[in-house]
């Protein structure tokens, strides 16, 4: 199977768009060539564009402690399992105190450093790296692998209290989903929202040999989607098979 996710509304968009690059700048600053290392910086460059909102910080502290004012109740609930309420009230209390402890605007260390923020500019230009361009930079490419990873972990490091943040909140988002089977005939699924259906995130399975993808529109009133064809000659245009796939409607 295979997993689309569409947020609704502009807070959750920019939470997935930060997941998406932490887990990213993770992954290519754990490797040990150059261009792995190249991708992580400029994974940086970007993490630190999508969080300069200056209420991101406050939004996270005050989602982590509504969380926690939903949760703390369910202690005297002999339904809820304690070992798994406890680590989860722990690690919002954790990212709540990394959060509080960390100053200045997100991404404020590398905006600090002139030396990346070169880097950063002329990575706006195609092809700006290039060695003639950045001899210092090139210079730090050919060192020590290590050493190279050791100072990614040092620029990584004062990002991690938002992806912990984050983390914590997207994972409650996806664990109160409510999922139901639904079929799209000739490939389009049209859904009158109610009440009882406000989501903030729709979550959409589908087999992974299907040859579509699903495009999304939504708003409180309505959802719809199409199934577009996604190779050979069914590209771009609504598939014409019916569509068996799992939707789950996600809210904190």
């Amino acid at each position: 199977m295979i997993r689309y996710e569409h947020p609704l509304n502009e807070r959750i968009r920019t939470l997935m768009r930060l997941e998406d690059l932490y887990r990213r700048a993770h992954f290519f600053a754990a490797q040990s060539d150059a261009p792995d290392h190249h991708a992580a910086l400029a994974t940086l460059f970007e993490i630190t564009d999508v969080a300069a909102r200056a209420d991101l910080k406050t939004d996270l502290l005050q989602e982590l402690e509504r969380q926690k004012q939903l949760l703390v109740p369910l202690r005297s609930n002999p339904a809820i399992e304690p070992r798994v309420l406890e680590p989860l009230l722990a690690d919002i209390d954790r990212a709540s105190a990394a959060l509080l402890a960390q100053s200045g605007k997100v991404g404020l260390h590398l905006r600090d450093n002139e030396w990346l923020m070169t880097i950063k500019q002329r990575s706006a230009i195609p092809g700006g790296v290039c060695e003639f361009d950045l001899p210092a930079y090139h210079y730090w490419l050919n060192a020590d692998p290590a050493a190279r990873q050791n100072d990614l972990r040092g620029w990584i490091a004062p990002f991690l209290p938002i992806y912990d943040g984050l983390a914590i909140i997207l994972r409650l988002l996806r664990d109160n989903g409510r999922a139901s089977r639904q079929t799209a005939p000739h490939g389009v699924f049209q859904l009158m929202l109610t009440t009882s259906k406000v989501a903030q995130l729709l979550r959409i399975t589908v087999p992974r040999g299907l040859h579509c993808v699903p495009e999304i529109s939504a708003n409180k009133y309505a959802l719809n989607i199409r199934f577009i064809g996604a190779s050979g000659m069914d590209r771009g245009t609504v598939y014409e098979h019916d569509v068996e796939f799992e939707l789950s409607f996600c809210n904190l």
